[in-house]
């Protein structure tokens, strides 16, 4: 999930040496350590939704509720999150975040029911949008080195709790599935200490965002397209993020080693292969043969045999990782909102496909059988692709064929992938 972050200014370098990369305050290091753990509570409950499906007695619709209600409330805290950081500064906005996240992951891990952990659910998802909507803007106005310097420490950030969430899930989740909800919950405690003891609060932006503003951005038609594509390819994506684990059928450390490879892939793709892919074929060019590809890679996930599912499980993460760099860039830079309401407006469409398909892939596997949700989730990602090649000069409107664009302006930051 490819994080948004502001273009380098001209004379910056991505340099991991000494004024760098490695030599930042305190300061950042906790903002980032804690946005490592934020990312990481995306997939945690991956490799451990069979067995909270067993420990409370639900079914595999019912449990991916789980990720419904986490990104439902993701998506209309994209209308929230600019709001409240404009107001009351970013310090106070990561520590209302961190609060939320420690409350509710420590109460699902107590949870008796489907319901109730559904319910805690969504409320850590909004903990969570609050604190990763406005970590990377913290990143970038405390780190040394440069803005590069502080892009490439939250693309990091986020590629490792991605590629580490299923793994801490399987750990954990191996002895109980309440564990790692508790584990998350300590986490995220001890980076509320650390952003309290060494982070000072930054200057607020000199304009409040409102309520509205990303809806009206909406209207371009260059942005309303990048968002109608994106909900149609955050569908497959969460498609696999979701539902896959109950077609793998395996043990929490079996699954959580093959999403562990899956982010690993995705990291790689979204922060070093997708940039170099773009500037050589073109944004348009690469989002559409990816979509296209990653069509064909659900398919084969869904309709071969057990080995196949890993391996096409695991290889759908290079695609959902040139895909997440490259929509966010698209949403970013094809309109003239700016970038903070532009992403907002953009992520508010797409985040309620992720909220849709984790409840859609289990009812449809109730209705039919395990493969059609993957034929289903192949043609949405090809519906995305469609979208992209019908809409292709509304999408060029400002950032024909993009260079790589990663956006925090103005002190509020985007919370896209």
């Amino acid at each position: 999930m490819a994080g948004t972050t502001q273009a380098p200014a001209a004379g910056d370098t991505f340099d991991a040496g000494a004024g760098g990369l490695l030599r930042q305050p305190k300061a950042v290091w906790a903002t980032a350590g804690a946005s490592v753990v934020a990312f990481m509570g995306i997939g945690l409950v991956d490799p451990i939704l069979p067995s909270i499906a067993q420990g409370l007695d639900a079914t595999p619709s019912q449990v991916s509720l789980l990720f419904t209600s986490y990104f439902l409330i993701t998506a209309v805290a994209m209308l929230v999150t600019g709001f409240v950081s404009s107001r009351i500064g970013g310090r106070k906005t990561l520590l209302l975040g961190l609060a939320l996240v420690v409350v509710f992951a420590g109460l699902a891990g107590t949870s008796g029911s489907v319901g109730e952990l559904v319910g805690f659910r969504a409320g850590w998802g909004l903990g969570n949008a609050l604190f990763v909507s406005t970590a990377l803007a913290v990143i970038v106005g405390a780190a040394a080195g440069g803005s590069a310097a502080a892009i490439l420490l939250y693309e990091s950030a986020l590629g490792l709790g991605m590629a580490c969430g299923p793994l801490l899930g399987a750990l954990l989740g191996d002895a109980s599935w309440r564990y790692p909800f508790f584990g998350t919950a300590f986490l995220m405690a001890i980076g509320f200490l650390c952003i309290t003891a060494f982070l000072r609060e930054q200057p607020r932006p000199a304009r409040r965002t409102s309520l509205l503003d990303p809806l009206r951005a909406l209207g371009h038609g260059g942005l309303a397209s990048a968002a109608a594509s994106a909900f149609f390819y955050n569908y497959t994506f969460f498609t696999v993020l979701a539902f896959t684990p109950f077609v793998l059928d395996m043990t929490p450390y079996k699954s959580g080693a093959v999403f562990f490879c899956w982010g690993v892939l995705l990291a790689v793709f979204s922060v070093i292969v997708a940039p170099r892919m773009q500037a050589r074929f073109g944004s348009l060019t690469v989002l559409g043969g990816s979509l296209v590809l990653l069509a064909a890679d659900v398919l084969v996930l869904g309709y071969g045999d057990h080995a196949t599912a890993i391996a096409c499980t695991v290889l759908s993460g290079a695609f959902i990782g040139v895909n997440n760099t490259v929509y966010t860039e698209l949403a970013l830079g094809v309109s003239d909102a700016p970038r903070p309401v532009a992403s907002a407006g953009y992520n508010f469409v797409r985040w309620f496909a992720a909220a849709a398909a984790p409840y859609f892939a289990p009812k449809i596997e109730e209705w039919t059988n395990p493969r059609v949700p993957f034929a289903v989730a192949a043609v949405t990602a090809l519906l995305g692709a469609a979208v992209v090649v019908v809409r292709r000069r509304a999408l060029t409107h400002e950032a024909e064929e993009l260079e790589p664009v990663h956006a925090a302006e103005d002190g509020v930051t985007v919370f896209a992938d």
